[in-house]
């Protein structure tokens, strides 16, 4: 497969309610989308960065300007398989929200062009995937509790609440007295330290299923210690950016749980090798989310049908973001999304609503970049 251009489209959509990110509270997303332009045909990918560099170092501007200056230049004029794509961008460090978006839009055409889903390729054994929301601070504890019972009312069939110093054990205390039994765990986005281990432990007895990421992606060992105090399972997030990673927060007790998110670790096949190692390693996966687009769902959904996903990912239906989104809207059946089984990503990009929403195309070649 040749790479004959690349279109970088970016996007404005509204969400349906403002949401509160590590980005920060949002109410709209800018979206870098990248369509791949081959010989054997074409194939759209999704850049989950933010506006800001504030969940990592990587923001949409950079992920362009990366895109164009640095990684598509090293794809031109060779014959390309998805899985080149990581090897050959490996000299531009760092990156890999730009890096997997290049690498989904190609394997979404040698897909289509195999006439094989995404699913079946990553060997899915699930046709519908359980799913979770995450449910952000509210204003008050009353309010969060009418939230959380508006999502067990649609059917999710996990909840994750956002936590930070101050909003954390009487919030999860009054979800847990509410709605019993109920598939629970929190978020905490780096907000605490190791000195706030003994304090997360009060979360202990309301039997969450994990507390993804107390602490700074860089306190990996901190993470190991505080595993030693805190009984509910840690869950790493931001702390995971390659396989790597993966195995050395394994090895040390740092986590007994990981997420796995396709764009922080630069790319659906590395996330295949972290699902892989933690599969062998007995650590169960689970799928987050980035307010990803259709396009981005459709890839998440079908590798969270993978074995080792035994968890309820943030997989949430479209209409939980937004109010038209740019694919096929993946609605919530029984607390589910069903596995896309079209070649590729298995959805259709509505080009014509996209014409609407666009700020900014640009088609890159080996000439170099068009703008639009």
């Amino acid at each position: 497969m040749r790479l004959e251009a690349v279109e970088l489209r970016r996007i404005k959509l509204p969400l349906v309610a403002p949401f509160e990110t590590s980005f920060g509270v949002q109410t709209e997303r800018d979206v870098l989308l990248v369509k791949a332009i081959t010989d054997a045909g074409e194939g759209w990918g999704e850049c989950v960065a933010g506006e800001e560099p504030t969940y990592s170092s990587e923001y949409v501007d950079g992920a362009q300007h990366v895109l164009i200056h640095h990684l598509l230049p090293r794809l031109w004029g060779r014959e390309l398989d998805a899985a080149d794509v990581a090897p050959l961008l490996h000299p531009v460090h760092g990156h890999n929200m730009a890096k997997a978006a290049i690498e989904m839009a190609l394997l979404d055409a040698q897909l289509r062009a195999a006439g094989r889903s995404f699913g079946e390729f990553f060997g899915a054994v699930r046709e519908a995937v359980d799913c979770g929301v995450s449910v952000g601070i509210q204003p008050s504890v009353a309010e969060l509790v009418r939230v959380v019972g508006g999502y067990l009312d649609q059917g999710y069939r996990r909840i994750k609440l956002k936590i930070k110093p101050g909003w954390d054990v009487e919030p999860v205390r009054a979800v847990r007295e509410k709605f019993g039994e109920v598939p629970l765990q929190v978020d905490a986005n780096t907000a605490y330290t190791l000195a706030d281990a003994q304090h997360l432990s009060e979360l202990d007895p309301f039997g969450l299923l994990l507390i993804e990421q107390p602490m700074r992606e860089e306190l990996v060992f901190a993470h190991a210690e505080m595993a030693k105090v805190v009984r509910t399972p840690i869950c790493l997030d931001e702390s995971i950016h390659t396989y790597q990673s993966a195995a050395d927060a394994i090895a040390i007790g740092a986590c007994r749980i990981i997420n796995v998110k396709p764009g922080r670790v630069g790319g659906y096949l590395e996330a295949r090798r972290i699902h892989d190692l933690c599969a062998a390693k007995g650590v169960p996966v689970w799928m987050g989310g980035m307010l990803e687009t259709g396009i981005g769902r459709a890839g998440n959904v079908a590798m969270a049908a993978m074995p080792n996903f035994t968890l309820p990912g943030d997989t949430s239906a479209s209409d939980r973001y937004y109010h038209r989104d740019v694919t096929e809207p993946f609605v919530l059946r029984d607390g589910r999304l069903r596995v896309p089984t079209g070649p590729g990503l298995g959805v259709t990009v509505d080009e014509e609503f996209l014409d609407t929403i666009t700020t900014w195309t640009g088609t890159l070649g080996r000439a170099g970049l068009r703008a639009g």
